[in-house]
């Protein structure tokens, strides 16, 4: 079994002056993202932080203490929408999520009835739960199938001054273990490119300080990616395809001692 990082890790302000010349959106907006293939890699994920905006029952970093994974709905395809007692839809490029989830110890064997939550931000950079109090989107929860699948709908995430445009997700071991994030066997997060975000951020509207804050950040300074080896950024960073002006699909392998 994975252990994790209880520690008081938080979001923290990290501004690095890194301008990277982009000349290659505007135009190209609309034309289909290559996708990218990790299949042939297999490592254990680095447990990372939570985050402060987990809303998972944990209460490790932040007071505020809600926890969707007791709600009623939270087991879901669609997390655009809020569910059980709110509603509300946020707005962003189409983004369908496919996560492999494998045992390393077992030669990488896919594990099936395991559960992935996942939650990040919007297309500005903002937290259902805590900096938007009355909406629960994009937070969900889906079960791994016999091919140790989980897919999601959901959306791009936007990018915020502070860090790498990123998705947090914890493991358990089944639906009947997540009663809080203290009970999962894994907290870590997946990556994107900075290819696809400048070309997601540029072609839609909704993604306004998305091109400025991606310029602020590094995946390689990233408080939680900048210290991973080679095998798990390539493993964790998803890969992408589709079409921006319409919709993307994104592939990426978990990898869990179990």
């Amino acid at each position: 079994m994975s252990t994790k990082d209880h520690g008081f890790q938080a979001d923290l302000p990290r501004l690095f002056g890194r301008r990277q010349a982009l000349t290659m959106i505007g135009a190209t907006a609309a034309m289909a993202l290559p996708g990218m293939s990790y299949a042939a890699q297999c490592v254990a994920d680095a447990t990372e932080t939570e985050g402060p905006y987990p809303a998972d029952g944990s209460g490790r970093i932040l007071r505020s203490n809600p926890n969707v994974l007791t709600e009623s709905g939270v087991i879901r395809d669609d997390l655009r929408q809020s569910f059980g007692p709110l509603s509300g839809t946020t707005d962003g490029v189409p983004l369908t999520l496919e996560l492999e989830l494998v045992n390393v110890d077992n030669a990488c064997a896919p594990l099936a009835g395991y559960a992935i939550y996942i939650w990040h931000c919007d297309a500005l950079g903002k937290y259902s739960l805590y900096d938007i109090e009355d909406q629960n989107y994009l937070r969900g929860v889906a079960l791994t199938n016999a091919a140790g699948k989980a897919r999601f709908t959901t959306i791009y995430p936007g990018c915020y001054p502070s860090r790498w445009p990123h998705i947090h997700f914890e493991v358990f071991s089944s639906p009947d273990a997540m009663t809080s994030g203290r009970d999962s066997l894994l907290i870590s997060q997946l990556a994107f490119t900075e290819a696809d975000s400048a070309m997601v951020y540029d072609a839609h509207a909704a993604y306004s300080n998305g091109l400025a804050n991606l310029a602020r950040n590094s995946l390689s300074r990233d408080m939680v990616f900048g210290d991973d080896t080679d095998a798990q950024t390539r493993q964790r960073t998803l890969a992408i395809s589709g079409n921006v002006s319409d919709s993307l699909s994104g592939t990426a392998r978990i990898g869990l001692r179990a």
